[in-house]
């Protein structure tokens, strides 16, 4: 596997060094890119033995190369170790003003972040901001080690081991990479009967719940989805190994409360996380159409799935008062004028945020005088253009609010491939069952 090994300047840059070595023994090849200041610690020769490869901080060392893009699209795996508190708030930004954060921003593949920094560092509104952030995005942002500084301080902001580091980002790409003489068995819950792990290494997006579109300070225009059937899917994607990011736009009250009780997962991979001390699945709250759409585009830039469960609002007031809009006796309601929210599933497939992402939508029909339910959903299927589309009965005690589901799965030419109806857990294996046919 090729992975990139990123160093910022911080006194843990010689942990970097064991890692690499670690890394480098188990049989991957490593390019390591250290910051200006990383260079202050360890120097390029000590990186450039142990690694057999070229150590450069610039943009414009190669440019016949143009290594500053190459690298971040040929690697497989990129591990920042130490992550400092600048280095991260520069990656929040977005910024790209050394060759490592051109890379990261030019990167497809897992990115992995160890931060080392002091307690007081650490606890700053500005780096959990910068943090939340980072793993919205779909960064792996492993919890620092709590233990002994620089200095005479002590407490969290210590940089994790290099094998649990290296134990941490390996499980990323695959469970089966990971070097067994690495694992602690304390971290793994034996589960009775263990699901499939064919979403292992894999990073899906799933949105749930409905949107809401501001009509003044009070009302809004939504809908009924309770957001049961995206929370399904997330729970069921995660059992099977997979590393999620559940959208969460408005749910009913308890599947709310179940979300921040305990927003997804079971099993070992699942179970090694939030040991480990990251969540089993990240969830973003969001409010409307616009929110929505921006969150799963930031987050979906790093998923091999997209999953849009979520019942999204057609439409929006073109304009929203910032005042409550008063009743008048005598005098009927004022016209609201709705304008069309952007189509984001047409978006998803049409765009594709990362080569080879699977894009899967939900349809929710009703039949009427020009079409049945598989009818509507069929043509909703050929004009999205998205991979599958599960279509589903709504109305009259179905679908909405309720604790089952039946749908039918299309594809993106509007044929049958599979069928599914009982629990929405049990539709939502069905689903993940044909996502992984579509995996490469």
């Amino acid at each position: 596997m090729r992975i990139l090994l990123g160093v910022t300047g911080g006194i843990a840059a010689y942990k970097a060094v064991l890692l690499l070595r670690l890394l480098r023994e188990q049989g991957h090849a490593v390019r390591v890119i250290p910051t200006r200041a990383a260079l202050q610690f360890v120097g390029a020769p000590t990186f450039e033995a142990l690694s057999g490869e070229p150590v450069s901080t610039e943009v414009f060392d190669d440019v016949p190369g143009v290594q500053h893009v190459a690298l971040g699209k040929g690697a497989d795996l990129v591990i920042v170790a130490p992550a400092t508190a600048d280095f991260m708030a520069r990656a929040a930004a977005g910024l790209a003003d050394d060759l490592l954060t051109t890379t990261l921003l030019a990167a497809r593949c897992p990115v992995v972040l160890a931060p080392a920094m002091h307690t007081e560092m650490w606890d700053h509104p500005a780096t959990r901001a910068n943090v939340a952030t980072l793993r919205q995005r779909g960064v792996r942002v492993i919890e620092p080690a709590s233990g002994r500084l620089t200095g005479v301080d002590t407490g969290p902001g210590r940089l994790p081991e290099p094998e649990d580091i290296a134990r941490e980002a390996l499980s990323l790409v695959s469970p089966s990479l990971v070097d067994p003489t690495l694992v602690d068995p304390t971290l793994v819950e034996p589960v009775e009967t263990p699901e499939p792990q064919d979403l292992a290494g894999r990073r899906v997006v799933i949105s749930a719940g409905g949107t809401r579109e501001p009509i003044d300070p009070v009302r809004f225009i939504g809908n009924r989805s309770s957001g049961r059937q995206g929370i399904a899917l997330a729970q069921a994607a995660a059992a099977r190994g997979a590393d999620v990011t559940l959208i969460a736009a408005n749910l009913a009250q308890d599947v709310t409360d179940q979300v921040e009780a305990a927003p997804v997962g079971s099993g070992p991979v699942g179970s090694a996380r939030t040991a480990a001390g990251q969540p089993p699945c990240a969830v973003v709250r969001v409010e409307s159409t616009a929110e929505l759409r921006d969150a799963v585009r930031a987050a979906g830039v790093a998923a091999d799935v997209v999953v849009m469960a979520a019942a999204v609002a057609d439409f929006r007031p073109a304009s929203t008062p910032e005042a409550k809009i008063k009743k008048v006796p005598g005098q009927g309601p004022a016209p609201i004028e709705l304008v069309e929210n952007p189509d984001i599933l047409a978006e998803l497939a049409h765009e594709r945020l990362r080569a080879g992402q699977v894009v899967v939508g939900f349809a929710a029909e009703t039949g009427d005088e020009s079409g049945s339910v598989l009818e509507h959903g069929r043509t909703k299927a050929r004009r999205k253009g998205a991979d599958l589309i599960a279509v589903n009965a709504v109305g009259s005690g179905r679908g909405f609010g309720t604790e089952g589901n039946e749908v039918t799965i299309l594809d993106g030419a509007g044929d049958v491939v599979g069928q599914a109806s009982g629990s929405k857990r049990e539709v939502a294996d069905a689903v993940w069952d044909a996502v992984v046919k579509l995996l490469p």
